[in-house]
C-alpha cells in the first residue's frame, strides 16, 4: 500500500482514537499519521496465496496467521500495518478492550511495491527490529519470484537469506513453514524485466 500526505501531529492516544473511528487505515510514526491507499491486484493475490499457505501449514500448531488489518505497536510510540504477521504462542495486545493492536508478532511479511519499498526496507524495518518478540522479517517482491527472509540471530543481529525463481521456497524452519514460490506467486503475472537489471528487491 502506498503512503498519502501526512496529517498534523497527534499523540499516540489521539491517533488510536482517530484510527478506531476512521473508515480507512493510517500508520503512525512518532507523532505523524500517514494514510494508506489501496493495493494492486498482484499485491492482493500474493497476500491471499501467502495467507492460505501459512494457514494450512500452521493449522493445529501454536502459531497463528494475522491479517493486514491488525495493527502492530512498536513500544507504544509507532503503529504499523504489515501485510501479514504470525504470532507463536499467546497473542498479546496493547489494549485488552479492543484487541486490535498486537505487540508480540513472531514474523512479519511485507509485499514490496514501488511506492512502499523504501519504507519497508528503511523506516519500517528499523522500527520492526525494536519488537523484542520478532524473529523473522520477510520481504516479497511483486516484480519477480523473489523473497528475502531476515532471521534474528542469538546475538541480536539479523541474517538475510534470499530465494528467487519459481523453483525456490519460502522456508522458516522453526515454524515448519515451507511454501514454494510457484505456490506463492500462483496467478501473478510478472512485468517484463530488463536482462541488465540486478535483483534489488
Amino acid at each position: 500500500m502506498s503512503a498519502q500526505p501526512k496529517r498534523p501531529f497527534a499523540t499516540p492516544e489521539e491517533y488510536l482514537a482517530i484510527e478506531r473511528a476512521a473508515d480507512f487505515k493510517s500508520e503512525y510514526f512518532a507523532g505523524e499519521m500517514v494514510a494508506m491507499s489501496g493495493a494492486s491486484d498482484p499485491h492482493e493475490t500474493i497476500v491471499v496465496n501467502l495467507t492460505i499457505g501459512l494457514g494450512n501449514i500452521l493449522r493445529g500448531k501454536p502459531c497463528r496467521v494475522k491479517g493486514g488489518n491488525l495493527r502492530i505497536s512498536v513500544r507504544g510510540s509507532n503503529y504499523l500495518y504489515p501485510d501479514l504477521s504470525v504470532v507463536c504462542g499467546e497473542a498479546q495486545f496493547a489494549d485488552g478492550t479492543y484487541l486490535d493492536t498486537l505487540v508480540n508478532p513472531t514474523a512479519i511479511f511485507e509485499i514490496l511495491s514501488e511506492s512502499t519499498e523504501h519504507k519497508d526496507r528503511g523506516l519500517k524495518w528499523m522500527l520492526y527490529q525494536r519488537i523484542q518478540s520478532l524473529q523473522y522479517y520477510v520481504l516479497i517482491s511483486q516484480k519477480r519470484a523473489r523473497v528475502e527472509i531476515y532471521t534474528r540471530q542469538p546475538n541480536g543481529d539479523w541474517l538475510m537469506h534470499a530465494e528467487h525463481g519459481i523453483g525456490g521456497s519460502l522456508i522458516i524452519p522453526t515454524m515448519g513453514v515451507s511454501i514454494s514460490l510457484s505456490e506463492l506467486y500462483e496467478n501473478v503475472a510478472f512485468p517484463p524485466i530488463d536482462d541488465e537489471l540486478t535483483f534489488s528487491e
